[in-house]
């Protein structure tokens, strides 16, 4: 029997009904080679981002349960719409939802994690020879409530479904592939042809908008190979698998739509209202002056002023920072890396308030302004030099 391929096209490429029918031929060229095709496909555009505008209009902190019911409407329009578009190139093709593919879910509403995948019905339909399409970023509870998978859970569902029906795993985009920057920041960014799972893992979570951080989880506890590519592109693209070999810094990225809290105390009291709000962090750091700072990205705050007001008695808000992360590997071995990037920030006048450093990563906080510039600093400091550290 042939062997099954998933494939996951995001909101870019599935924007418009014109995008829409290039993927449809794009998959059917893939089938006529005898491929068996399991599609998971985002909301179109900036779809997801216009219902949360609806939501933020009516409710200042919209109940979670009634936020993923809305959000999950995205998904749904373009499975559908890519199916008709198969239908009308001779493909047989069926669309299922998140909870129609058995994406079992924990219930945590609005950053669910997949907990088992039972795919009887998409296995029946390959069989009967048609295409499946699956609406990304969604599951069920075992309490059979609708769930949604966080920010890029697309590439979530797409992974738990290769793992499930032992397929190959492709995920596409606007973009060739992963970089070792943002090609709009950091013009000399060069292409990476692999990366090892914790590498991608570090750099979708401090930034990277390639790969969603827990799909990699995902994969590298299911062992499998990951093939970002382009959606309109015939490149290589990157494979993220086990291993890549020793390296130091891979790749540089930043985040500037972040919040920092600080806290000169223990932060007990600050995490407490984290969880409570269900807002996920990026880094506990703490600075030279023995502050604790949690980093938390803005998509993963729905009620932003609401979590603002509950804030506990001496926590600060540092509105105006972000931050940039090198990623690589053993980048604690000695200090070299740290020493040449606090020097690099120094060179800019870039105050750095907090470091993070570990194994795979270093992240700097800097002021917000200072992002970018510091981002394209680091990576000819620690990548485009000819001696890299």
């Amino acid at each position: 029997m042939s062997r099954i391929v998933v494939q996951k096209f995001g909101g870019s490429s599935v924007a418009d009904a014109e995008k829409l029918r290039k993927v449809a031929q794009r998959v059917k060229a893939r089938r006529d080679e005898g491929w068996r095709l399991v599609v998971v496909v985002s909301a179109m555009g900036d779809t997801t981002d216009e219902l949360l505008g609806l939501a933020k209009q009516i409710s200042a902190d919209p109940p979670r349960r009634e936020l993923d019911m809305l959000l999950t409407c995205g998904e749904r329009i373009s499975m559908a719409l890519l199916s008709m578009a198969l239908h009308e190139l001779g493909v047989a093709a069926i669309s299922f939802t998140g909870s129609q593919s058995g994406i079992i879910t924990d219930t945590t509403h609005a950053q669910a994690r997949i907990i088992e995948v039972k795919p009887a019905r998409i296995e029946e339909e390959l069989a009967r020879g048609k295409v499946v399409i699956v609406a990304g970023y969604q599951g069920v509870s075992k309490q059979r409530e609708v769930t949604t998978l966080g920010r890029g859970g697309s590439d979530t569902t797409a992974v738990a479904l290769a793992a499930a029906l032992g397929a190959d795993c492709e995920i596409y985009s606007d973009v060739d592939g992963v970089y070792s920057a943002d090609p709009r920041v950091v013009p000399s960014a060069q292409k990476l042809e692999a990366l090892s799972f914790e590498e991608m893992q570090e750099l979708a979570s401090a930034g990277a908008k390639v790969l969603n951080a827990q799909a990699v989880e995902f994969a590298r506890e299911k062992g499998i190979v990951i093939h970002a590519k382009s959606t309109h592109l015939a490149g290589t693209g990157t494979s993220i698998q086990a291993t890549t070999g020793p390296s130091r810094v891979k790749g540089v990225t930043c985040e500037a739509d972040v919040w920092v809290f600080t806290t000169p105390a223990a932060p007990d009291a600050l995490l407490e209202l984290l969880d409570a709000q269900q807002v996920k962090g990026r880094n506990l750091l703490w600075d030279e002056q023995g502050r604790s700072l949690a980093v938390v990205p803005l998509h993963d705050v729905h009620g932003p002023e609401v979590l603002r007001a509950k804030l506990p008695a001496g926590v600060t808000l540092l509105e105006d920072h972000g931050t940039v992360t090198c990623v690589g590997t053993g980048l604690n071995a000695d200090w070299s890396i740290s020493r040449k990037a606090l020097a690099t920030a120094r060179s800019l006048g870039a105050h750095v308030a907090a470091t993070y450093g570990s194994a795979l990563q270093l992240t700097l906080v800097v002021k917000r302004d200072q992002v970018k510039a510091l981002t394209k600093a680091l990576h000819e400091a620690l990548i485009d030099a000819p001696k890299s550290v």
